[in-house]
């Protein structure tokens, strides 16, 4: 049987065993999870976890992935820490860490395979959405296409990057590849994210709930789910920083001996400054209305500098409690300001949900709804990456339309 054979045979399929592969804004680990799949999420997919690892990326990798993030004007800072300016990024770093990237998820499969003592011919899938590097959600005119003679009007577009060449994890793993997730949603005139919303309304719809799915990873988004609800009705977006903001104030105050506050030790033993949270809360970002997305290019290593820098007054223990405060606001925020219903449940996963200084924050904010942390901590995104792929192998659009501002659209680039 060749491949596009196989691809044909693994469309018809009613249930599937898919990998799926994430690497979020935080860039600590790669995410892999082995799942089975059975249905889709119109009929309420039924998604059976087989398998989990993850994977944690080597730190000089990580680094210069990090580096990648950068704006150029922001590339003159000096790391408070090393007291070096960082080297400056090339299209072929971005080029070499692309194939990097793939080969490295590759052997993520391939271990969790192996673990799960199982062979690449039981696997029909993999999913990687790849390691965004870049994100540029708001449309762009390109001024030098406004005269071109053949062009009715100048091109104005969004974009996105991500690499981890999926054509390497094909290559290397010898299974259908699924990558790109987001840049087809981008093409169809939406942001690209956020993309879990499409599995968190197969998974977790109730009849008379009204729940929302709060991630909380480098960047936090959250799914809005009403009671019965149909795709269309789902509301979802960036709410703001995650954890991104507090992992860099740990880095600053610290001097690189550490990159996150464990079990909100420090963000318990701190005050939270109200003058410092409404500066944090003053971003331009919290007015705007869905759909909307963010990323580290906003929240990132320089807003925690900004921050440090103009409130050289604060004790580290106080500014790491609001920034603490800031991820548990600007979500409160987005819940009164954007939602507009009642919450019934919050279902918070990712690494936030490890945090509970953060929760109790959270639970302050918001008295009337219930938080729980959902069962599948960790390996979420990877599982909603799976679910997306394989319904998009069964022909199905795969994006929120209402949610990205997009056409609806099947999401994925295929490498057989």
């Amino acid at each position: 049987m060749n491949r596009v054979e196989r691809l044909i045979e693994i469309a018809r399929k009613k249930k599937r065993v898919v990998i799926g592969l994430m690497s979020g804004t935080s860039v600590d680990a790669i995410d892999a999870v082995l799942v089975r799949i059975e249905g889709n999420a119109r009929d309420g997919a039924r998604v059976e976890k087989l398998r989990f690892g993850s994977f944690g990326f080597p730190q000089e990798i990580q680094t210069r992935i990090k580096l990648l993030f950068e704006r150029e004007r922001d590339r003159k800072l000096t790391d408070p820490v090393t007291g070096e300016h960082p080297a400056p990024w090339t299209i072929e770093e971005i080029c070499h860490l692309d194939f990097v990237l793939g080969e490295l998820f590759a052997q993520a499969a391939n271990r969790l395979i192996a673990d799960a003592g199982m062979k690449a011919d039981d696997v029909d899938l993999i999913a990687a959405a790849g390691q965004t590097i870049w994100h540029r959600p708001r449309p762009t005119t390109e001024p030098s296409t406004a005269d071109l003679p053949w062009l009715d009007d100048p091109i104005t577009t969004r974009s996105t990057l991500a690499i981890g060449q999926a054509a390497v994890i094909a290559e290397r793993t010898g299974i259908i590849t699924m990558g790109d997730l987001r840049v087809r949603d981008v093409a169809a005139g939406g942001h690209g994210a956020p993309l879990v919303a499409y599995f968190d309304w197969g998974q977790l719809r109730h009849p008379k709930l009204a729940r929302a799915m709060q991630n909380i990873g480098g960047i936090a988004n959250v799914t809005f789910i009403p009671p019965n609800a149909t795709l269309d009705a789902v509301i979802a977006f960036d709410t703001g920083p995650g954890n991104m903001v507090i992992d860099s104030l740990m880095y600053l105050v610290t001097k690189g001996a550490e990159t996150f506050d464990r079990d909100g030790e420090r963000a318990s033993r701190g005050t939270v400054r109200d003058d410092v949270l409404a500066w944090c809360m003053s971003d331009p970002y919290f007015q705007l209305k869905p759909p909307k997305t963010t990323g580290r290019e906003r929240f990132g290593r320089q807003f925690a500098a900004r921050m440090a820098e103009r409130f050289t007054d604060v004790a580290p223990d106080d500014l790491i409690a609001t920034a603490t405060a800031f991820t548990a606001e600007s979500i409160a925020h987005a819940y009164r300001e954007f939602i507009g219903s009642h919450v019934d449940e919050m279902i918070v996963a990712g690494g936030g949900a490890k945090n509970p200084a953060l929760l109790q924050k959270l639970r302050e904010r918001l008295p009337d709804t219930e938080i729980k942390v959902y069962e599948f901590l960790q390996e979420k995104e990877a599982m909603a990456m799976a679910l997306i792929a394989s319904d998009s192998i069964s022909g199905l659009d795969t994006n929120v339309a209402s949610v990205t501002g997009g056409n609806s659209t099947i999401l994925g680039k295929i490498c057989l």
